[in-house]
């Protein structure tokens, strides 16, 4: 496969920029609303449903597989000793608890140098020192600050925003983003991007799903900005991701192992899911425990090991999130319901509708 094979025109008007079921004047949305596209892979057919409906595909003991991953407010606004010059922070991980070293990137990049200081918040509460340059964006930021590392966190999370990828929303973020781009199941720290999939299932769908007997599995793969990154070259095999961390225990191999062994289905919610799965999938076809990182890239043609069935937003052109879309329903049918996606008006992106692949 080449990169140019997964361009198309996507107008600028698709791409949600509030969840595809938030109503300005309230306030409210409910997750499971949105629109909902079903792609049949053996047959070809197209359905135009409701999220809320997806689980009239599903039976007692099937399992979704989720990414609990939960997103930290990782975009800071900061200000450069003697020039003022703002500079946009981005917090990828923390690298040391002890010292305050963080990854992050810096935008813009020209104007920051080793040795340079940044402040931040009211009254310059908090202040960074660069130590190091890591790549052409990238920074290695210590942050003086001499109390408790939970109470140094809280500090620094007090002066972060929601960190809404550019690529998508191209508002202002508002005070409501830090829930609305977090899915309700979210529980260990460590994603600057939102498992997009997920954010669609309701505190009522999940009941619902508990009443019918469909089993939920949980994951952790803290989705890093790599997705973000253009591909520089056209052939697919010489592209090389960023590693993300990621952690499957013990737990979810026993559920969806059984679930395998059962015929039962096994449905990935999201691009990150299925990543994780396809990583800690031994050569037997069993899930394994897993403990460390990934830079697993998925593209047609791919032969899937765990998942039967997927869950993901409408992807942008050229990503590898498409790409992973692809590989597991069909170049071809993948990017026919996307021509039928433009037409239906749905929307794209973190904020926007979903589809569902089955067979």
């Amino acid at each position: 496969m080449k990169l140019s094979q997964f361009k198309f025109k996507l107008p600028e008007e698709k791409i949600a920029q509030y969840p595809s079921d938030y109503d300005p004047e309230t306030g409210i949305y409910h997750r499971d609303e949105c629109k909902l596209m079903v792609v049949h892979k053996k047959t070809g057919e197209i359905e135009h449903r409701q999220f809320k409906n997806i689980l009239e595909y599903f039976d007692e003991k099937d399992v979704f597989v989720f990414n609990d991953t939960k997103v930290f407010p990782a975009r800071l606004w900061g200000n450069k000793e003697k020039t003022g010059a703002r500079i946009e922070v981005f917090l990828l991980r923390e690298l040391s608890a002890d010292l305050r070293l963080w990854d992050v990137l810096v935008d813009p990049a020209r104007k920051i140098r080793i040795g340079n200081k940044l402040y931040f918040g009211p009254d310059d509460a908090m202040v960074a020192e660069v130590i190091d340059n890591t790549t052409s964006r990238g920074r290695t930021l210590r942050f003086l600050y001499d109390g408790p590392h939970e109470e140094f966190k809280e500090s620094l999370y007090a002066l972060g925003e929601a960190p809404l990828p550019r690529t998508d929303i191209t508002r202002e973020t508002e005070e409501e983003d830090i829930e609305r781009y977090q899915t309700i199941f979210a529980a260990n720290e460590g994603a600057v991007v939102a498992p997009a999939a997920g954010l669609h299932f309701s505190r009522e769908l999940m009941k619902r799903m508990e009443i019918k007997g469909i089993e939920p599995a949980y994951l952790t793969l803290h989705s890093g900005m790599g997705f973000c990154q253009d591909i520089d070259v056209e052939d697919l095999t010489k592209h090389k991701t960023t590693s993300e961390q990621m952690s499957v225990d013990k737990k979810v191999c026993e559920i969806v192992n059984k679930a395998k062994a059962e015929n039962h289905k096994i449905c990935a919610i999201g691009t990150t899911t299925m990543r994780a799965l396809e990583t800690a999938v031994s050569t037997d076809g069993n899930l394994k425990e897993f403990e460390g990182w990934t830079n697993r890239f998925i593209f047609p043609p791919y032969q899937f090991g765990v998942a039967n069935a997927m869950v993901s937003n409408f992807q942008q052109p050229l990503s590898t999130l498409l790409m992973v879309v692809a590989a597991f329903g069909g170049y071809d049918l993948i990017m026919h319901a996307y021509e039928v996606a433009l037409e239906m008006d749905y929307k794209f992106g973190c904020y926007g509708d979903a589809m569902l692949i089955i067979d």
